[in-house]
């Protein structure tokens, strides 16, 4: 089964969900993780692409997203601050660059930005632009189509907008913005003329089934850029006391990933600092990219750390 399907993907055809869901359940791990790099290695051949982010606005977010820091609905400990100013987020994005980082993406907390926040965002993305040659990404909830218009004519390239998990599964990880939503930020923001960056959260209590839904549904919608993340459970978060994923499942998923998703970019994102490996076994199972340095509440892995890792495993990182 897995040397046909990956046959057929080679040749330009599709794996089916139900035919996806067989690989996830029934397939041994070692050969689908062969498989899956095979498939990498022939559709995306040996670029890595490296991404950093900056949580350029954080806490009192008035959304229930319950592995959440930010919210301001749980007691988790976390600074809040404001949108910060160009100046301190445009000079880590110089110094990211500096250090062969592909991308930058400024993430803010909150549903969405004001019209002010808005007009300050553009700011920050026109003086990145002004300093250094990094591809600027942006994420900042649910924003409507004229604002994402401006971001894209102050120099953003990419437009982040995770699903997080399945349709079926979405009620129960937030209740206070729809999927639905999400999918109209992800269609706006490709009308606009903005690539896209979606993905999820492996890890929050989903089944196998939810995973491949979310990928199949990342597939539906176009999507070249898919974060997969797995749970870190903060204390005072409502996920506080979910057990870390094991390292195999994970692999599994980002295999059966790679044979819905041929083309794209698996990016191992928030958790992978909670890997033995650092990630490493991922990256030969499929994912191809990822994002470093510190996450938005938690600790990462430095730049120079990834930077050996992955051209170690004879990957060339990405440069503009």
């Amino acid at each position: 089964m897995i040397t046909k399907l990956k046959e057929r993907i080679l040749a330009g055809g599709a794996v089916s969900r139900e035919e996806a869901l067989r690989l996830a359940c029934e397939a041994d791990l070692e050969p689908l993780c062969r498989a899956a790099d095979d498939i990498r290695r022939q559709m995306c051949g040996n670029r890595f692409d490296l991404c950093a982010i900056i949580n350029g606005k954080c806490g009192h977010c008035s959304e229930d997203c319950k592995y959440c820091a930010q919210s301001a609905r749980y007691p988790a400990e976390v600074e809040s601050y404001p949108l910060l100013g160009a100046e301190p987020i445009a000079r880590r994005a110089r110094s990211d660059c500096e250090r062969g980082v592909l991308r930058f993406s400024v993430v803010t907390s909150g549903r969405t930005l004001t019209e002010g926040e808005t007009d300050a965002a553009c700011e920050v993305y026109r003086e990145i632009g002004a300093r250094c040659g990094i591809a600027c990404c942006a994420s900042h909830g649910l924003l409507d189509y004229g604002q994402l218009v401006r971001l894209r004519e102050a120099g953003v390239i990419r437009y982040h907008c995770n699903l997080e998990t399945s349709r079926r599964n979405f009620p129960n990880i937030c209740t206070t913005h729809t999927y639905d939503e999400k999918c109209a930020v992800i269609r706006n923001a490709r009308r606009a003329g903005l690539e896209v960056c979606s993905g999820g959260i492996i890890g929050m209590g989903e089944t196998m089934e939810d995973r491949v839904d979310l990928a199949v549904e990342l597939r539906e919608l176009g999507v070249r850029s898919v974060p997969v993340n797995l749970l870190n459970p903060i204390r005072g978060t409502p996920f506080e006391d979910r057990p870390v994923l094991p390292p195999e499942e994970l692999l599994r998923t980002v295999a059966v990933f790679r044979f819905l998703l041929p083309g794209a970019a698996l990016r191992l994102a928030g958790g992978r600092g909670l890997l033995p490996d650092r990630g490493r076994a991922a990256f030969c199972s499929g994912a191809n990219a990822a994002i470093t340095g510190d996450m938005l509440t938690t600790a990462g892995i430095t730049v120079e750390t990834d930077l050996a890792l992955v051209r170690g495993l004879g990957y060339e990182v990405a440069r503009l």
